[in-house]
């Protein structure tokens, strides 16, 4: 899997074979700072849900990101700007969990290459999956902090992951068994959609979605799936419910974060089903 990997990360970055460079000198980085040859799974937390880490696993070890040479860091509220190596066993093995805390966005100038490099790093570790959450908002009349599976994703972001002719089957990238693994714990499953932001949807935008099978939106998640899914990554994640788009009344700021915080540990039950389903 290594060497077909290599070759994945190699034919879409092609045209930046600098970027390959420094994929390598971070994998290098995290391998030498953990003392964790490989990880096993990748976890990517959403806006609010920081706390998701705490108590997740054992022998954390922690890395700014400031220190990969190649990754931006995240400024958007409730976003870490770290990456964490926890363990968690299980009865078949010590599973190495590689949790990025925050993420960088298209809407703070970042290009799609910046939003994709720490998972292209993270999938050169080894990892089998890749569990990605986020916070979004609604489009069905459902309640906030509902967890929703992500089955599957359509790109309003007018972004691709890849410079040049990269061509990548797509019509699969949400794996329908670890989707199924999540299921057990989250209340919802439907469709997410990526815009670019800041600025969000007019109440046209939000009918249009709704009537053409889309249940969440937001900005991130959609970009780094992609990526993942081409270099051979089982790929999975959740929506929190932080803001109910067709409410009369507009969401506040603290009902998010109360949304958000109350989804955890729904979320951490997600993840741990994706874990033994993978072991």
């Amino acid at each position: 899997m290594a060497d077909s990997r290599q070759e994945a990360l190699e034919y879409c970055l092609k045209r930046t074979p600098q970027r390959i460079a420094q994929v390598k000198a971070a994998v290098q980085l995290i391998q030498e700072r953990t003392q964790r040859e490989n990880h096993d799974v990748l976890v990517v937390l959403g806006s609010g849900l920081h706390d998701t880490v705490c108590n997740l696993g054992k022998n954390p070890v922690e890395l700014p990101l400031k220190e990969l040479l190649g990754a931006k860091i995240p400024s958007a509220q409730g976003h870490g700007t770290q990456i964490v190596s926890v363990q968690i066993e299980t009865e078949a093995k010590t599973v190495n969990i590689l949790v990025c805390t925050g993420r960088i966005h298209l809407y703070e100038g970042h290009t799609p290459a910046d939003l994709c490099f720490v998972p292209q790093v993270a999938a050169m570790t080894g990892i089998q999956a890749a569990f990605l959450t986020n916070a979004g908002g609604c489009l069905q009349p459902w309640e906030l902090g509902d967890v929703m599976a992500i089955r599957d994703h359509i790109n309003f972001s007018g972004a691709s992951p890849f410079t040049g002719p990269v061509f990548v089957d797509i019509s699969q990238v949400w794996d329908s068994d670890l989707t199924a693994a999540i299921k057990k714990h989250a209340s919802r499953s439907g469709v997410y959609a990526i815009s670019r932001g800041p600025e969000y949807q007019t109440l046209a935008e939000s009918i249009m979605m709704r009537n053409n099978g889309i249940d969440m939106v937001g900005m991130s998640t959609v970009l780094e799936a992609i990526a993942l899914h081409q270099l051979g990554v089982r790929v999975c994640g959740v929506s929190v419910t932080s803001d109910l788009t067709f409410s009369s009344t507009p969401t506040t700021h603290s009902e998010v974060l109360h949304a958000v915080r109350s989804a955890i540990p729904c979320v951490q039950n997600c993840l741990y089903e994706v874990i033994n389903a993978l072991y």
